[in-house]
């Protein structure tokens, strides 16, 4: 554990201390990993990938070669951790959209100069492999390349960097590398570099001056050295940089343990006019070189100095003494984030800080602090930010009885306890409004418990509870006054309007990683710009819930099950995209099983089937056209003579039907059934009707057999059941007749379904077939087909007529003959003799 405390503060010079406490017994400490500061990683996915689908991870699958057949849309590939020795020309060449080439601990030997010559590659990270030469690569399209962990023994460089025209970040490192001449760079001078990583941790033996100094345009350099006895390398090296744009700079492993060096190897720091940033890291330092670091910063232009993993220790009786300076300290910013040390006193720092004006942000993180040291923090008048996450402060240890209310934190406006050990939200709230002038305040990922109300500064407008186990009781303890919360991964089942109703002022509400099912329609937030549900348990986000926030400029909701189906059609189709900042990459269908991990940007649904007013606007205007067109063509092709013909038929099948018991016991009363036209009265009167019944033969005539006050549409069908035979006398007058069209349908219907024996066509005047009307479409094709009589004008020809017609009529038996046929046509009874 680590204490952090006053020990000597004066009042005349106002002299701090920062006292570091160990309690136990530590040994040699180890620092953590990692070599380069460029997370390729992180950057490479932002700068590729568009949808995760398009990634491919063949990891630790032993594998000799970069399989042939990878998905041609491959945008991220990672062939990390097997036994690829080389990458040949062709292995890629199907690979026309990879962005990404990861292919570290590989135990690669060999790039051959055309392997990416079909591709896009902008990132490649082969760190951590074997290869003894730096390869030469023909492609223009790198932004990244990693390089470092390699076993070249020169940092030479091919001249196909001279080409590589949008290179931004390069990481070179090799354990035989120990030296850096002036044309190893000589093909980046022109490259418009903004950050080179160099070195492997261990020392740089030699340094041709201007090497660096080549890279006029670099903006940042993170040099992995160390340094001891040769410190005017180091000190050429800073002379250099200040030829470039260089504003950054880091400096990993720096010194090595117990290095005593007698000269100072920080004083170049002062010529250094365009540095801002200074970062050391994962390094040794006792307080001599702390003194001169600290000194030579003091005199230059550096604003912000950040300290990360590094091991203090003191080698002098009295600890860092810092004399008072003549000149005002430029340095905004302060970082310490992870110091370790290991004697067993405590470690003091004291140092003047009254010419400490412009000191806006301070951060002790990762130092094991659990007791503010608060008279220090309240002497730096202009300290705005302070960040103590990352310790072991509690609400006793920050608000301890020794500090005074009255001077703590006078100009403070930002404080974060994150990653601590708080835990009551009632004290915080209240102890916390003791600094005036705070609005912001993070406490996530402590263990925070809800024990009674809060009272909050109106000051405080942004909270962070993250990471704390709060539960939706959480609403009821925040402050209307809130513009900006943050309560991702707390517990939080759901939201509603009546929790919004409660923070008029929201503008920013961050819910990540909880476990809400939906986002309600009814939500109204007239000042929110931005909502963050990602990472919950929304199944689909439906149409109108962004009606209730007209401010709404970022909508981050990725990575929930998306249900892939009609509920989910507003938000692919129509939602705007512009307010998804995590849009297309981290939202994928989860259901149904067929569409799993698959993109919703891929999604195609057919808006007719996700639009039911559609849907019935257009089945609407089918039918109506469907109806349309049915009754043109009803009324075109005599349709409503069809229908009264239906309805007749009907109604004689109904007939027939009470009538099938006595049919065995019936027998025709004509011989035949006379149909003809008004205007062919004279023909039948004095030709057909003398001659046929003058041989005896019976016939039904409507003239005169029709029943009086009876349906004249029944009279035909008795008349046509009654008789054996149905003459028809075909005239052109007989076409236009609508009631022979009415005898000729239902004795149609006879010769056509039962027996077309029944039928008799006399033709009075030739009538071709194809003069009949539609309605007799089956007559038409019996006409081409059935034998009729054509009346003779020639008077030796009527004789043969008369006897040809009177041998279809007349039967040997007539009772027996007659019941006979009427027994074929029992199936439909058209037939049945009337014997009322």
């Amino acid at each position: 554990m680590v204490f952090w405390g006053d020990t000597h503060i004066s009042k005349k010079a106002h002299n701090m201390s920062l006292t570091f406490w160990i309690i136990g017994i530590l040994s040699v400490v180890i620092l953590l990993s990692g070599t380069t500061a460029v997370d390729t990683e992180e950057i490479g996915f932002e700068m590729c990938v568009t949808l995760r689908e398009h990634t491919k991870s063949l990891r630790h699958l032993k594998l000799t070669a970069i399989p042939p057949n990878l998905p041609k849309k491959t945008e991220y590939l990672d062939v990390s951790y097997n036994n690829i020795a080389r990458i040949e020309d062709g292995q890629l060449i199907n690979l026309t959209n990879l962005c990404f080439l990861k292919a570290t601990h590989c135990n690669l030997k060999f790039i051959s100069p055309d392997a990416f010559i079909n591709n896009k590659i902008k990132v490649l990270n082969v760190s951590y492999n074997l290869l003894k030469v730096i390869p030469n690569m023909n492609l223009n399209t790198f932004r990244i390349i990693d390089l470092s962990s390699n076993n070249y023994f020169s940092y030479a460089l091919p001249d196909s960097f001279s080409k590589f025209n949008n290179l931004e970040i390069l990481a070179l490192g090799s354990q035989n590398a120990t030296s850096l001449k002036l044309k190893d760079f000589s093909f980046l001078k022109d490259i418009h570099l903004k950050q080179i990583i160099l070195g492997e941790g261990i020392q740089l033996q030699e340094y041709e001056p201007g090497s660096l100094a080549q890279l006029k345009y670099l903006k940042e350099l993170t040099l992995n050295a160390s340094f001891c006895r040769n410190f005017d390398i180091f000190e050429q090296i800073l002379v250099d940089l200040n030829q470039t744009q260089t504003q950054k700079l880091s400096l990993l492993k720096l010194v090595p343990d117990d290095c005593n060096a007698v000269v100072d190897p920080f004083i170049a720091l002062k010529t250094l006019h365009g540095l801002r940033n200074l970062t050391i890291t994962q390094t040794w330092i006792n307080s001599t070189f702390m003194f001169k670091l600290i000194q030579n910063v003091w005199h230059s232009p550096v604003e912000d100095l950040t300290f990360i993993n590094i091991v203090y220790n003191e080698d002098t009786p009295y600890g860092f003494q810092f004399p008072d300076q003549n000149t005002t300290l430029q340095i905004k910013s302060i970082t310490f984030d992870g110091i370790k040390h290991y004697q067993y006193r405590y470690p003091i720092i004291n140092m003047s800080m009254n010419h400490v004006t412009e000191l806006s942000y301070l951060k002790f993180s990762g130092t094991g602090m659990n007791i503010l040291p608060c008279n220090l923090m309240s002497a730096i008048p202009s300290l705005q930010t302070l960040d103590l996450s990352d310790n072991l402060l509690d609400e006793s240890g920050f608000w301890w009885p020794f500090c005074k209310p009255t001077m703590i934190f006078p100009s403070l406006r930002h404080l974060s306890l994150s990653h601590n050990r708080f835990i009551d939200l009632a004290i915080i709230s209240q102890q916390s409004s003791q600094i005036k002038l705070l609005e912001s305040l993070d406490l996530s990922f402590n263990s925070i418990r809800l024990t009674g109300p809060c009272s909050w500064s109106p000051n405080l407008t942004e909270l962070s509870l993250s990471h704390n186990n709060l539960g939706n009781d959480i609403f009821e303890h925040l402050s209307p006054y809130f513009k900006r919360i943050d309560l991702s991964k707390t517990g939080i089942t759901s939201i509603s309007q009546a929790i919004l109703s409660k923070l008029p002022h929201l503008t920013h509400f961050i819910l990540s990683s909880n476990s809400i099912q939906v986002i309600p329609l009814d939500l109204r937030a007239p000042l929110l710009h931005a909502l963050f549900t990602d990472q919950n348990s929304i199944a689909y986000i439906s149409e109108g819930v962004l009606d209730g926030l007209p401010k709404l400029e970022t909508l981050v909701a990725g990575k929930n099950p998306f249900s892939c189906t009609c509920d989910s059609f507003w938000f692919v189709t129509a939602m705007n995209k512009s307010l998804l900042l995590d849009w297309p990459l981290d939202y994928t269908c989860s259901t149904p099983p067929s569409y799993a991990d698959q993109s919703l940007v891929n999604l195609h649904f057919g808006h007719l089937s996700c639009r039911p007013i559609l849907q019935a606007s257009t089945a609407l205007s089918v039918l109506t056209i469907i109806i349309a067109v049915f009754a043109i063509t009803f009324y075109a092709c005599d349709g409503v003579w069809y229908t009264k013909m239906l309805w007749f038929w009907i109604r004689a099948k109904r007939r027939a039907h009470k009538g099938k018991d006595r049919l065995l016991k019936c027998s025709f009363n004509y011989h035949a059934f006379i149909s003809y036209s008004q205007h062919d009265s004279d023909w039948v009167d004095t030709q057909l009707v003398p001659t046929l019944e003058g041989a005896g033969l019976s016939l039904c005539i409507h003239e005169r057999d029709f029943e009086p006050g009876q349906w004249i549409v029944d009279n035909i069908i008795n008349c046509v059941e009654a008789s054996y035979k149905s003459i028809f006398v075909l005239s052109q007058n007989f076409v236009q007749s609508e009631w022979c069209n009415y005898e000729l349908f239902f004795a149609q219907h006879r010769a056509i379904s039962v027996d077309q024996d029944s039928v008799v066509f006399i033709l009075l005047e030739p009538i071709p077939p194809d003069s009949l009307p539609r309605k007799f479409l089956k007559l038409r094709t019996l006409l081409m087909q059935q034998t009729y009589l054509e009346w003779p004008k020639d008077e030796r020809k009527k004789h043969l007529f008369w006897k040809s017609l009177r041998s279809m009529l007349q039967t040997g038996d007539k009772g027996i003959t007659l019941k006979n046929v009427a027994t074929n046509i029992m199936d439909t009874c058209s037939l049945l003799a009337n014997q009322g």
